[in-house]
């Protein structure tokens, strides 16, 4: 059974990497012209306004005890991409400020693994280690070129408009094709050593290897 001392220590960083990285989508396309979530109260860092029920809670239970890893989103931050002052370009910053915001929160839990080593709490320590390794899985696997991640919508904004419309229409499949690749392996042959060789050269750089 997990204790509570456990819980937190995935549950703080796994919640913090949620919530900043959807409000990072709608503040950036706030900042672009769109308002739709800022009037609809999702321009928030409370996690509970960005849990959804299946993705947040069901969906990585299961994985985890069935597939043996962890996928999930929260609730996806309302973007009206005609809203904005020049939708397809854009639909890149907004698109890219969810991983971006993974790698910057990343580099904060950094900061608090020199923290733990200087106050001896191993507590903060593997919390601090969780955070590293979760906003950086969320920022590599977001950034996969498949609608409707992150990486798709970059990608989409990228593409002349007539083969950008063709490339979006995978965007109702994208789901079951992003979990179909992870029972294949993508996570384990891809993710995975990608985001270790990042969090390696990030330790590296700061002397903690």
């Amino acid at each position: 059974m997990i204790d509570i001392q456990t819980l937190l220590i995935y549950a703080i960083p796994v919640l913090f990497a949620i919530t900043v990285h959807e409000t990072a989508h709608g503040w950036v396309a706030s900042l672009l012209g769109d308002h739709s979530a800022r009037m609809m109260g999702r321009l928030t860092l409370n996690p509970i306004k960005h849990i959804d029920l299946v993705g947040t809670i069901v969906v990585p239970a299961f994985l985890y005890f069935t597939a043996g890893f962890v996928f999930g989103w929260a609730k996806p931050v309302p973007v009206n991409f005609s809203a904005l002052r020049s939708p397809k370009q854009d639909m890149l910053w907004v698109a890219i400020a969810g991983p971006v915001s993974n790698f910057i929160m990343a580099a904060g839990w950094l900061i608090v693994v020199f923290i733990a080593m200087n106050t001896g709490s191993q507590f903060l320590a593997d919390m601090a280690q969780v955070g590293i390794q979760i906003n950086l899985l969320l920022a590599v696997l977001n950034l996969l070129p498949l609608p409707p991640l992150d990486g798709g919508r970059v990608v989409s904004s990228l593409l002349p408009s007539k083969f950008s419309y063709q490339y979006d229409q995978l965007e109702p499949y994208g789901l079951f094709i992003l979990l179909g690749l992870l029972f294949l392996g993508v996570f384990q042959t891809v993710i995975l050593p990608i985001t270790k060789f990042i969090q390696y050269w990030a330790y590296a750089l700061v002397g903690l290897i």
